[in-house]
C-alpha cells in the first residue's frame, strides 16, 4: 500500500477508488502497511512536507488496532529486490514499497501512475 492510500483512508476516504475502499472496508482483506510508509511520514513531518491531525504514533496505532492493518517490516530481501528495480521513478519510498510488493508477491495499492512502469500488480 502506498503511503498516500493510508493517509487518504484516515482523512479523506472519498479520494479512494471504489475498489480500494471496498477492499479496506472488508475485514477479510489482509491489508499490509509497511514500515517504509511510517518512515516516509516521519521524514516528511520532520522537514515540514506533511502535517497530521494526530501524532504519528497514534495514527499508526489506529491503522493496526482499529483498522486491522498488518505490519510489514522492510527486510534485506526487500532491499535486494530494490537493487533489481529499473530507475523508472526517483522517489525512494515508492521504490522501496514496490520492491516490497514484488518480494512479497502482493499487489501495490496506489493511485500513482508512475508505479505502473514497474513489473508489479497495481490495484486502484
Amino acid at each position: 500500500m502506498d503511503t498516500h492510500v493510508a493517509l487518504w483512508w484516515l482523512s479523506t476516504p472519498e479520494r479512494l477508488s471504489e475498489t480500494v475502499l471496498a477492499l479496506l472496508l472488508d475485514r477479510r482483506t489482509e491489508v499490509l502497511f509497511s514500515s517504509v510508509s511510517t518512515t516516509e511520514m516521519a521524514v516528511k513531518l520532520a522537514i515540514g512536507k506533511l502535517t497530521l491531525p494526530i501524532p504519528l504514533d497514534e495514527l499508526v496505532s489506529d491503522l493496526f488496532h482499529r483498522d486491522g492493518f498488518i505490519g510489514l517490516t522492510y527486510s534485506h530481501e526487500h532491499a535486494l529486490e530494490l537493487a533489481r528495480l529499473p530507475l523508472h521513478h526517483r522517489d525512494p519510498f515508492d521504490r522501496m514499497l514496490v520492491a516490497q510488493a514484488r518480494a512479497e508477491n502482493v499487489p501495490m495499492v496506489t493511485a500513482d501512475r508512475a508505479i505502473q512502469g514497474y513489473d508489479v500488480t497495481v490495484t486502484w
